[in-house]
């Protein structure tokens, strides 16, 4: 296990704008930081909810590095607050993403009301990345919702990203819209030009018994499905759905086939795939339900669940051993690494890919 360093300096972006990428070098302004992607090498994107925008940064961060070994870094967020000198229940860890190339570790925080980036490097340093001066784009989403009320009390702007992630020079972008069919699902190509309107979602809620087109995907990845490539989007109570890259076209109306119903009163928050013994497995950490191992071979032959059900569809296992995980993403081809809570600590750690 390495010893972990917690330094407060501040990490400063060397980074240029390259000709055609569409970035400046200039201080970037965030007024919220969520879901976080990396995409081409270096390049970090962030979901900005309540501006209704998607940044790429460029985080001059493209030295190779094969992995670090474990991870056993406890109460992170203890660490995050003494490098920001303020109190741990000021710190809220939003997303975490690794870099592919160099491994290290990115988390979108918010301190108080403050959006930030820190890094955590493969050194053990913690800190924070500078904004002032750095390369970045931003493209903004013409169809986010108002910033209102859900029935729940929450935020209907703040839903407006979701989740993110990069494939083949676009970045995928769930969340809601402003449309009949709510529940959005956006595809935007980097280097950013501008931003169409998303593709509105329809899926059959199993533990609901009903259609719906206003639940936002709460995490997705993506896999080839019958030899294309889709989305594996989960929603709250707990659908798994597959939806076809090839149909997120501006405006479109989608209906994604639900091939799992995982149960209810519960909310999917971050999901994998990854190969172990030359099989493909899905792994999904739940707010109340665990992390789930399922099967990801022949996911085609799933009938559409289009009846109420508790439990139907892809089988699953639930791994007793992984408690608390909140976010998790992969370290390298036979690790992930897990945001965790224990009892009243916060720690993240590397963990075998089961």
């Amino acid at each position: 296990m390495k010893q972990w360093i917690v330094c407060a300096a501040l990490m400063t972006s060397a980074a240029l704008a390259d000709a055609g990428s569409g970035l400046v070098t200039k201080k970037l302004e965030l007024t919220s930081a969520g879901p976080l992607a990396f995409g081409p090498p270096g390049i970090l994107f962030v979901g900005d909810s309540s501006s209704a925008s998607l940044i790429a940064i460029d985080t001059g961060d493209k030295k190779a590095n094969k992995g670090a070994g474990s991870i056993e870094l406890k109460g992170i967020n203890q660490k995050i607050a003494a490098a920001l000198g303020t109190a741990p229940d000021q710190i809220t860890i939003q997303d975490l993403a690794v870099n592919p190339i160099s491994r290290n570790i990115y988390l979108s925080i918010s301190r108080g009301k403050t959006p930030l980036i820190m890094k955590l490097d493969v050194a053990g340093t913690i800190s924070e990345l500078s904004l002032d001066n750095i390369s970045h784009a931003r493209v903004s989403l013409p169809d986010a919702p108002a910033d209102v009320k859900d029935a729940r009390g929450n935020s209907k702007r703040m839903e407006t990203i979701t989740d993110l992630g990069y494939v083949d020079g676009r970045v995928f972008i769930a969340g809601l819209s402003n449309e009949e069919f709510a529940s959005s699902l956006r595809s935007i190509h980097y280097p950013f030009t501008e931003a169409n309107k998303g593709a509105g979602i329809e899926i059959f809620h199993g533990a609901h018994g009903r259609f719906e087109t206003n639940a936002p995907v709460r995490t997705f990845t993506t896999y080839t499905v019958a030899n294309k490539p889709h989305l594996l989007a989960a929603y709250t109570c707990t659908p798994l759905v597959t939806i076809p890259l090839s149909e997120l076209t501006p405006g479109n109306k989608v209906k994604g086939k639900t091939i799992a119903e995982l149960g209810n009163r519960n909310r999917p928050l971050d999901m994998i795939v990854y190969t172990k013994d030359g099989k493909d497995y899905i792994l999904m950490a739940n707010s109340s339900r665990g992390v789930m191992k399922l099967p990801a071979a022949k996911l085609e032959s799933y009938e559409s669940i289009t009846a109420q059900t508790e439990k139907q569809g892809v089988p699953y296992e639930t791994l007793e051993a992984l408690k608390g995980v909140q976010q998790l993403d992969r370290y390298d081809d036979k690790n992930a690494v897990m945001l965790m809570v224990d009892g009243g600590s916060m720690d993240l750690r590397t963990v075998a890919l089961p």
